[in-house]
């Protein structure tokens, strides 16, 4: 009788080379994601800087900390900007900065 059908060695086989593809493709993503992450924090930095420079042209000074340019209108009243990989973002007299670790509130 010819029976039809995948032997063990066969299916071993794919498995090995699906555990292969996995292996090489995992550390890849991760190392994908941080770099996106660093992105992401740098766009944000300079979105924040742009809008102490508004805030400077608005209002002729610069502003002292982040709860300025929240007050103002200039960045999001509910939270302070934190950047994808957890570092806050802080101003200090119209400088931005990043720190790393949690959001701490201003």
């Amino acid at each position: 009788m010819g029976q039809k059908g995948f032997t063990l060695i066969e299916m071993l086989i794919v498995l090995l080379v699906i555990s292969i593809l996995l292996l090489v493709t995992i550390p890849n993503v991760t190392k994908h994601n941080s770099l996106i992450n660093e992105k992401g924090c740098e766009a944000l930095v300079k979105m924040v800087e742009s809008q102490v420079q508004a805030y400077e042209i608005e209002k002729a000074k610069k502003p002292a900390s982040i709860s300025e340019l929240q007050t103002g209108g200039y960045l999001d009243a509910e939270k302070a900007p934190v950047c994808p990989n957890g570092n806050s973002i802080s101003v200090v007299d119209g400088i931005v900065s990043v720190s790393a670790g949690t959001n701490v509130s201003e």
